[in-house]
């Protein structure tokens, strides 16, 4: 996935956002839906989002330097967890304490056209959105089901942007069905329920998304594929005896470091290692550019 598509996924949806949130909010003051002030709330969160990752996408796009020698691609990592923390204390929090709020001292909602009307332009405006997320998230990701995608997915931002819109669809869902429910037994309690169970799905997403980004900030291994190309490539090399050990770590979506552990030949001679280092290292890097980085350590044997 290129990173220029991701940032347009995410500028994409920050415009989406701005839009319904202000709808929301306008609706939310004219019809007293709780449901819809929660849903208001929903994107203005999703919004300050989408700007922390944009503005981490740019952090993390400054060069190597001595204090950050390997650069500063994990803190893309660093904002997608920043983002997790806030969908769960803002945008799950906010939701079940204003529902709750509802339940125990309801308000009944007025001017329902107004409310379903947004609604409606809200579906369109996320689905749109949504849809861009999964067609970028898709380009990195064919053959895999949605669920292995997500757990072997590197781009924390795109996954940020499509679990969000799913959940922001879903909400747009349970918000409608909660407005109609009051609206046709009279009691704004399911007005307020509706706004729990936003901040349930909200609060499940997050936690989702949490570990996503813990565990890419804390550093995880190039998908399997690439882990063997490597070492296949390498124990080809003449001069290679074994292929001992194949280490990688993702520093950003498309930045990986490899370091090898491999067994020479004995009878060659430390220039032909040199030679035979640099060949690996320069096959891998032509046909794998996410390599940013190749050690190749000599080793004897098993030990």
């Amino acid at each position: 996935m290129s990173a220029s598509g991701s940032a347009r996924t995410l500028i994409v949806a920050l415009a989406a956002n701005l839009g319904i949130a202000v709808a929301k909010f306008v609706a939310a003051a004219i019809t007293g839906s709780s449901a819809m002030l929660t849903e208001g709330v929903h994107s203005v969160v999703d919004s300050v989002n989408q700007v922390l990752l944009l503005y981490g996408r740019s952090r993390a796009a400054r060069p190597p330097d001595a204090i950050h020698p390997f650069g500063y691609g994990r803190e893309l990592y660093f904002w997608s967890f920043v983002v997790a923390v806030l969908v769960f204390a803002l945008g799950a929090g906010v939701s079940i304490y204003e529902g709750v709020l509802h339940i125990l001292d309801p308000e009944p909602a007025t001017d329902p056209k107004i409310a379903f009307t947004v609604l409606a332009v809200a579906v369109v405006l996320e689905g749109y959105s949504t849809y861009e997320a999964k067609k970028d998230f898709d380009t990195g990701n064919k053959g895999l089901s949605f669920l292995q995608a997500i757990r072997r997915s590197k781009d924390a931002p795109t996954i940020v942007v499509l679990l969000e819109n799913a959940g922001a669809l879903a909400g747009l869902g349970i918000a409608g069905l909660g407005l109609a429910l009051s609206l046709i037994t009279h009691n704004p309690f399911w007005d307020g329920l509706a706004s729990v169970l936003i901040g349930i799905v909200l609060g499940v997403l997050a936690m989702v998304l949490l570990y996503e980004a813990k565990s890419l900030l804390i550093g995880e291994a190039a998908d399997p594929e690439l882990v063997e190309a490597i070492t296949r490539r390498t124990a080809a090399q003449p001069g290679i005896v074994a292929v001992h050990e194949v280490l990688t770590t993702h520093l950003s979506p498309d930045s990986v470091t490899a370091i090898i552990s491999a067994d020479f030949d004995d009878a060659i001679s430390a220039r032909d290692v040199e030679d035979a280092v640099l060949a690996i290292e320069q096959a891998l890097a032509g046909e794998y550019p996410e390599l940013k980085r190749i050690y190749v350590r000599p080793r004897h044997g098993e030990g």
